[in-house]
């Protein structure tokens, strides 16, 4: 179950992580430019979002196991089409169904964990699937420059169709892990008011800001890759492939080391001053163009801790909200994406180098200062129930 679930969570890198290799390849097909085709970029995070939001809640009603079904349908399917596009429009569009898609398989499968684990195990599950998520980050990227240099960017398409179809497979074999008597047994509108009781819960939503603009630095970087390989002479979509799959490997042991620290919060403490510190640190090395390698070496150090927000936030937002776990993950999901739409083109501002910068800046430094709000409330709601 853990393998599925970690395989679920990763619909994220597979949809955003093979587009960063190939966006050079779209701009030339369409005739457009990058700017344009970063909007791809957007609307499938726009996607992603707006998917959790809707199917989150559906799974508290009806269950698991039938709304993610479903998502994963409309991901193969979506992605099959991707690559018959013939304009840009059609393009953008299909990746926003795409997102829409893979969303299930993000919230349903946080959600699943949240029914079957609690306290320090639900973070160690957490821990566990963000490592199997972290292996799609460096596997995505290779698997789509390679699929592109034999079949075009149209293939890679063709590969996300084939594994969701392997995903729908794996989908026909999931227990369902929410029976009929704990559900919300509300009706459908209903149903949705539940975003009211989530969000005027202070702890889960200042958790949810804490790791949603964490994820401005994650977002940043997928979509600054090509701009910033080629500022610094890297212009082959392989070395683009080989970047995002080395920051992939080190997202992945942030987020599987988290489980190390005794309490969540922990993680929590430990990720806001690695962020801050690393991403100044950074728009230093990129303002004053140090090079390549000064550059990689910080942002791989700065994706770690921004590793640990991914396990450590997410343990707490889902322990704070466990009554409506598909809610509360659904909304949790998508504020990252939201943060990720306004970062992909918000990095390609200008002199690309230089947003991507201040990008990392802005992310790391809000993160902060909701992980501050958190941690105070937590500490609150801990001396209240003593």
């Amino acid at each position: 179950m853990l393998i599925l679930l970690g395989a679920f969570t990763a619909f994220a890198p597979l949809i955003n992580n093979t587009l960063g290799p190939i966006l050079g390849l779209v701009a030339k097909f369409f005739d457009c430019t990058q700017a344009e085709v970063n909007l791809g970029l957007t609307a499938s995070m726009i996607g992603l979002a707006a998917g959790q939001l809707v199917l989150g809640p559906l799974s508290d009603k009806y269950g698991r196991r039938r709304p993610l079904i479903m998502a994963v349908a409309l991901f193969f399917l979506a992605s099959l089409a991707v690559a018959f596009s013939t304009s840009m429009e059609m393009f953008i569009a299909l990746r926003f169904l795409q997102g829409f898609g893979g969303a299930g398989g993000i919230v349903i499968s946080r959600s699943i964990a949240a029914d079957n684990f609690k306290g320090h195990e639900l973070m160690t599950v957490i821990a566990i699937t963000g490592s199997i998520n972290g292996i799609a980050p460096i596997v995505a990227p290779m698997a789509s420059g390679a699929m592109a240099g034999v079949a075009g960017w149209e293939g890679v398409f063709y590969m996300l169709a084939a594994v969701g179809l392997l995903m729908a497979v794996g989908t026909y074999y999931l227990r369902e892990s929410l029976p009929d008597g704990r559900r919300t047994g509300r009706p459908l509108v209903a149903t949705f008011r539940l975003y009211g009781t989530v969000v005027r819960n202070k702890q889960y939503i200042l958790y949810v800001l804490h790791q949603c603009t964490a994820e401005i630095i994650l977002f940043g970087n997928i979509a600054s890759v090509w701009s910033i390989l080629s500022h610094y002479g890297y212009t082959d979509q392989m070395q683009a492939s080989m970047a995002l799959s080395v920051n992939g490997i080190f997202i992945a042991i942030g987020a599987g080391s988290a489980a190390k620290f005794k309490k969540a919060t922990s993680g929590v403490k430990a990720s806001c001053v690695g962020m801050i510190v690393l991403s100044v640190i950074e728009a230093v090395v990129l303002f004053l163009d140090l090079g390549f390698w000064p550059y990689e070496i910080v942002l791989c150090t700065l994706l770690v801790f921004m590793g640990f927000t991914l396990t450590a936030s997410t343990t707490m937002a889902l322990e704070s909200e466990r009554k409506q776990a598909g809610t509360a993950s659904a909304l949790f999901g998508a504020m990252g994406f939201v943060s990720g739409a306004v970062a992909a083109p918000m990095v390609a501002l200008g002199n690309p180098v230089h947003s991507t910068a201040i990008a990392f800046v802005a992310g790391a430094t809000l993160s902060c200062i909701f992980g501050y709000f958190a941690l105070r409330q937590t500490a609150k709601s801990t001396a209240s129930n003593i």
